[in-house]
């Protein structure tokens, strides 16, 4: 499959998540959509001028292009890992540790808060220091690796070959 089958075939799968999908189908069309954001990144900063470090870049058509390329993408995904004989939502693993990561990093600092650190004067130097501080350094570090080691399982599942024959996902994908 080529550049522009890929991209026919993934456009017009828009939000399609059962069947499967081949390397090559996936695979080009990701190349398509990050070339796309580059070249619409290029068009706003042409039309709206490119941002400097004491002011905020103007971007409209980059976020349009990447809003309406998300579900395809997702789409795409989901049909590669039901090609490898993977389920399709683990695509989104690495997503549900970011905000698990978000909530928890939220919470702890609310729970901070509640805890003792915030006095009636304010912030309690005392209260975040030592094991506390720690801790949570701690917990970001495997957070972090955490978040990495899903973020490169995901490649790894995405560049799998294709399981030969018929799965419970459906029949092999046609070259």
């Amino acid at each position: 499959m080529g550049f522009t089958t890929a991209i026919r075939t993934c456009l017009s799968k828009y939000a399609t998540f059962s069947g499967r999908a081949r390397r090559p189908e996936y695979w080009w069309f990701i190349l398509f959509v990050i070339l796309g954001s580059v070249v619409f990144s290029i068009v706003d900063g042409l039309i709206f001028g490119f941002g400097m470090a004491d002011e905020p870049e103007t971007q409209i058509f980059q976020p349009l292009f990447g809003l309406a390329m998300l579900l395809p993408s997702l789409a795409a995904g989901w049909r590669r890992m039901h090609d490898t004989g993977r389920p399709g939502w683990y695509v989104l693993i690495p997503t549900i540790v970011s905000i698990a990561g978000a909530l928890l990093l939220m919470f702890g600092a609310f729970g901070m808060g509640a805890m003792g650190a915030m006095g009636p004067g304010g912030m309690d130097p005392g209260a975040m220091g030592g094991a506390g501080a720690l801790a949570g350094l701690g917990g970001l570090l495997i957070l972090a690796i955490v978040q990495i080691v899903s973020v490169v399982l995901l490649i790894v599942w995405l560049t799998r070959p294709s399981q030969p024959g018929p799965n419970e996902y459906g029949p092999e994908p046609e070259v």
